[in-house]
């Protein structure tokens, strides 16, 4: 139990996010003490690719990020409505700079590129984002989980355990 009192931010599509890249991190931020929460954009339950459904707590909109330790964009092809998004860019980038942990993973580490956290940095995505974040400048690893700095990436679904783990290991030291 070594995130006890942590919050956790988890930002989902409205519709197509990834079901277990949403689960299997929040079930292991949340068996090591951690308190996740949920924003999406105009929903109060979103739903995932295969049908799992997530209560949305806070409207994207309304998000302050001084109230998390970490925020975490949720990949599956819905994540997409966020690549382009200002709310979503400002949310990610407000983040790390207020020296918070900033997570992607899936097809959602294009958020952090198109937002230019990732200029510089080491990053792994799925491997359809692999152009878009080598264009923003990121160095594309095609590892499972990459880390830099305060900046976790994971490839996607098959890597969602160790995602979470490395989440909790990071928030945790």
């Amino acid at each position: 139990m070594k995130l006890v009192g942590k919050k956790i931010l988890m930002v989902v599509a409205p519709q197509d996010f990834r079901d277990e890249e949403y689960l299997e991190p929040r079930k292991i931020l949340e068996e090591s003490g951690a308190g996740v929460e949920v924003t999406s954009k105009g929903v109060s339950q979103a739903t995932g690719m295969f049908g799992e459904k997530a209560i949305v707590n806070k409207e994207l909109s309304e998000v302050e990020v001084a109230d998390y330790d970490a925020v975490l964009f949720i990949g599956g092809t819905g994540s997409s409505v966020y690549f382009n998004d200002a709310l979503a860019h400002n949310l990610a980038k407000t983040a790390f700079e207020k020296g918070k942990i900033v997570g992607a993973i899936c097809i959602a580490p294009s958020i952090l590129a198109n937002a230019g956290l990732l200029q510089g940095r080491k990053a792994t995505a799925f491997s359809s984002e692999s152009s878009n974040l080598a264009a923003k400048g990121a160095q594309y690893t095609a590892q499972p989980v990459t880390i830099d700095g305060r900046i976790i990436t994971a490839s996607g679904p098959e890597a969602a355990r160790e995602f979470g783990r490395t989440i909790v290991s990071f928030l945790g030291s």
